[in-house]
């Protein structure tokens, strides 16, 4: 449980007694590639910072194309939490990439233990400011950077990505073409 201390203390400085609150909530959890965290149009009660692995929330179209909107990496907060702020059904799906290593929380009894301790009230604001944040980075990155630039900021943060997930699923995250993926690799690889 150290590694989880140190987490949520890079996140946001609380007292021992607010972080034993919370680690006395959390289990952790091995999920194989391919396991769903969360489906689309499903409730779902649990969210989770991921120690070892790769998660993706993505959303598919009718034609089940499915588009990956996030990549989250170890040290993330990850789940619906639209869902679970809302009390709706999913509106993506989170899906293991890889082998995943994660301490799963039940949402309702950390909002519980927020409602009562104000350390915790700020770690969860701290959570959801670095989640608008990464999102808000996404949004200008599709707007501004062109492929080639998404890809290298993609490499800056994840290195050896081509290692762990297929080329489409990247091509998915930088909102392109496998074949424009291959391209760009070539173009930049052959420097």
């Amino acid at each position: 449980m150290e590694y989880l201390k140190n987490a949520f203390l890079r996140i946001h400085p609380i007292p021992e007694e607010s972080l034993d609150k919370l680690i006395s909530i959390a289990s952790i959890e091995t999920y194989e590639k391919g396991y769903l965290l969360a489906e689309v149009n499903k409730f779902t009660k649990n969210f989770y910072l991921l120690k070892k692995g790769l998660v993706s929330s993505f959303y598919s179209d009718k034609n089940n194309r499915k588009y990956i909107r996030t990549i989250f990496t170890p040290g993330s907060t990850t789940g619906c939490i639209r869902s679970l702020i809302e009390k709706t059904p999913c509106n993506l799906t989170y899906d293991c990439l890889t082998e995943c290593e994660v301490y799963k929380f039940d949402f309702q009894k950390f909002e519980d233990f927020a409602k009562d301790d104000i350390h915790l009230t700020n770690l969860y604001n701290k959570v959801l400011k670095n989640i608008y944040v990464k999102l808000e980075s996404k949004i200008y990155d599709l707007a501004v950077l062109n492929a080639t630039e998404r890809y290298l900021d993609m490499k800056k943060e994840i290195p050896n990505i081509e290692n762990l997930i297929p080329q489409y699923q990247i091509a998915s995250y930088l909102n392109i073409t496998p074949v424009q993926l291959s391209r760009i690799r070539k173009e930049i690889y052959s420097k």
